[in-house]
This record gives C-alpha cells, sequence and structure tokens, in this order.
C-alpha cells in the first residue's frame, strides 16, 4: 500500500482511529513479515484521494468489513495454492491492485445472463517460492442472511489469472471439485 497520510483531513468534523490491524497474509520481499490494513484515518484518506465521497460515521463499519473481505481472498487464494506443491510451501502477496473499472471477461459473459455486475475487482500477485502467479478477484454483493438481514454478505469469485499455467489450474480445480458434471 502507498504511503497514505494519518492527518485527518482539513474539513474533517470526526477524529478516525488511526489503530492498524495485522492480517494474517505473509508478505513477500519486505521487511514487514505480514501486510498491515490501514488505519479508519488512512482508509477514509484514500477513498477521498481516489476522489470518492467517503462519510466519516462510516469508517467505523466499512474498515473491518474491507479486512475480513480480504482475509476471505487470500483463504480463497490459498485453497488455489494448495493444488501446487512447493519446497517453501508458504505462498506470499507480493502486491495488489485495485481494479475497479475494469470488468473481467468472465463477469461481462455473466452479465449477459442478467448476473449483476461485481462492485470491485482486484488482481493480486503472489509469490510462490520465486515464481509470481496472480490471482483475479470478482467481488459481488451477496444474498442477505435471513437470519441476520444487516449484516453484510459477500461472494468472491477468485481465480487464476489468463494463461496458460492459470487455465490448467482453473481446470483441475474444476476437475477436482467436479464442477465438469
Amino acid at each position: 500500500m502507498p504511503h497514505i497520510s494519518q492527518h485527518a483531513m482539513p474539513d474533517q468534523k470526526t477524529h478516525l482511529g488511526k489503530a492498524r490491524e495485522i492480517s494474517s497474509i505473509p508478505r513477500s520481499n519486505h521487511e514487514e513479515k505480514v501486510w498491515v490494513y490501514p488505519s479508519e484515518q488512512m482508509f477514509f484518506n484514500a477513498m477521498r484521494r481516489k476522489n470518492w465521497e467517503p462519510k466519516e460515521e462510516d469508517m467505523s463499519v466499512v474498515v473491518p468489513i474491507h479486512n475480513a473481505v480480504n482475509e476471505m481472498a487470500w483463504k480463497h487464494i490459498l485453497e488455489w495454492e494448495a493444488m501446487h506443491k512447493t519446497e517453501c510451501n508458504q505462498p506470499k502477496l507480493m502486491k495488489f491492485q485495485g481494479r475497479p473499472k475494469d470488468i473481467t471477461p468472465k463477469a461481462r459473459v455473466r452479465s449477459w445472463f442478467g448476473y449483476k455486475l461485481p462492485f470491485d475487482r482486484h488482481d493480486w500477485t503472489v509469490d510462490r517460492c520465486g515464481e509470481k502467479v496472480t490471482y483475479v478477484i470478482d467481488f459481488y454483493s451477496g444474498k442477505p442472511d435471513p437470519k441476520n438481514p444487516f449484516a453484510p454478505s459477500f461472494y468472491l469469485d477468485v481465480r487464476p489469472a489468463v494463461s496458460v499455467h492459470g487455465i490448467w489450474d482453473r481446470v483441475r480445480m474444476a476437475w477436482s471439485k467436479g464442477d465438469f458434471f
């Protein structure tokens, strides 16, 4: 994550938290061993920098959801990585890039059949023992839980990016889950 200020915006009316949560996601090629999530203030500042219109009062809810969704994405990536037995046995996240305006071909085709487009997309690059592997993540709003209709719900479509190895991994995963039949 680029350096984002912990300073309040000049027109900010509410104090936002500056504490940062440590993730479970191992970090590649960095002195910090794991990724550290942005504070409420950093998240607010980043959204403003991207010309979004965040509400200060939402940050105490939005930031924990952001962190939980990223943890969920990493768990999905680990499911894909489990197909690869490597000597280091520890994939690490090298970098990530938010691409909310770039619709993946899969999401576009699904939309032709009436499905909603994802609200966000990320590309995460993983270090698999020296090999760079990119994963594409489409973020969708999930179905509400009837037992807790106010709880946020998300569906993540996580898969290797299109490449010879990525397509092969997709076929292997589909076969192992019996998704061909």
